[in-house]
């Protein structure tokens, strides 16, 4: 067996890591900027350590030359949502897309593990271009409840602290915070509703605030800066009033304004 050189085995991983949590945080970023509520709650994403990838391949018996070819969760990416609901609707946007073909799925969010583990896990076969090849490379995508993934965490440092071996005292324990936070879960989901109308109408005062300022930023570069710092006062105290339907026909007055002054808006 040739030398392993893991920086350059990992590389491909790590771009697929980059461009997967790129385009993922666009997509909150689209809703975002279109006032509506996402399903899509938190990005993050790693390549595992060497020490990981070597620990695993023991544990499933994989040798060193057949890392690559066996072992599908070297790169990923973990997607958290604030509803059970939302974590369908991720997974069915990825299948839908045609730079993530799905290649397999387990659904630990309706059948969990014996542990409590509930999680849906995704398999997809992504491409990256590096400065020297086109490769394809499974990337493994874990999309879950926050909730489920505060368990998660807890229930992954406890099993590297005891080899896997966890004391059965403490499984108890754990099965028994599982089901709190699956019962968690449903109260979130009975008020879902509330909390999504709360979260868009946040949203949306968030937009037309930072359109009225861009307004303001324009008409400063462009008009009388006198009567600018006048709309700017006006519009802190628009803003105090927390009144989103002022913000919304005080930004529709300064829109007039630069179409008047000639600016494109």
């Amino acid at each position: 067996m040739e030398i392993i050189k893991w920086n350059e085995l990992l590389s491909p991983y790590q771009l697929a890591v980059d461009e997967l949590l790129v385009k993922f945080r666009h997509v909150r970023k689209d809703y975002a900027e279109r006032g509506t509520y996402c399903p899509i709650e938190n990005v993050e994403g790693r390549v595992k350590s060497v020490y990981s990838i070597l620990d695993k391949a023991r544990k499933k018996n994989v040798s060193a030359d057949m890392i690559t070819k066996r072992l599908e969760d070297i790169a990923g990416i973990r997607i958290t949502c604030r509803f059970v609901e939302d974590i369908y609707k991720v997974s069915e946007y990825i299948k839908s897309r045609q730079d993530m073909p799905v290649s397999s799925e387990v659904d630990y969010v309706q059948s969990p593990k014996e542990s409590g583990y509930r999680s849906y896990h995704l398999i997809i076969q992504y491409t990256v271009e590096t400065a020297f090849e086109r490769k394809t490379i499974p990337v493994e995508i874990q999309i879950r409840t926050m909730a489920m993934n505060f368990w998660a965490v807890v229930e992954h440092s406890l099993q590297y602290k005891y080899n896997e071996n966890i004391p059965y005292d403490i499984r108890d324990r754990l099965s028994r915070s599982a089901e709190a936070c699956l019962a968690l879960d449903n109260e979130m989901a009975s008020i879902r509703t509330e909390i999504m109308e709360a979260h868009e109408l946040f949203q949306k005062k968030a937009n037309v605030v930072q359109s009225i300022l861009n307004n303001i930023r324009k008409l400063y570069s462009s008009g009388n800066q006198e009567q600018v710092l006048k709309l700017q006062n006006e519009f802190f105290t628009i803003y105090n009033s927390d009144n989103i339907g002022a913000l919304q026909e005080f930004n529709y007055r300064l829109e007039k304004l630069l179409a008047e002054n000639g600016e494109q808006l």
